[in-house]
């Protein structure tokens, strides 16, 4: 599978994203640490680390005994540039706030 498509994998998946929400906020957590702020089995969580892992959105690394997970923002950054920047010119940001206004009038 091509590399970006993994990512999109990774990302299309609520608990992944959690898991992903969690390490940006406390970047090197061990399985024990991510199991805290889950709702889902160590097993469970264990699988959605080896996608991430395997769509490089985690790094892992042992210190000492224990296996630390770490986020790597650089395939996020890479579909950012590859795919949202080219929709964020100054027209379709004016289009967009026009939308909403009219949208907000629609409502009152």
């Amino acid at each position: 599978m091509f590399a970006m498509d993994l990512v999109f994998k990774a990302l299309a998946d609520h608990n992944r994203r959690v898991i992903l929400d969690r390490l940006f906020e406390h970047d090197g957590q061990s399985l024990q640490e991510l199991c805290r702020h889950v709702e889902f089995s160590r097993q469970g969580l264990s699988k959605h680390l080896a996608l991430l892992e395997e769509a490089g959105l985690v790094v892992s690394q042992f210190q000492g005994r224990e296996k630390k997970h770490f986020l790597n923002p650089i395939p996020i950054q890479n579909v950012a540039e590859r795919w949202l920047a080219k929709y964020s010119d100054a027209q379709l940001t004016a289009i967009t706030a026009l939308k909403g206004a009219l949208e907000e009038q629609d409502h009152e």
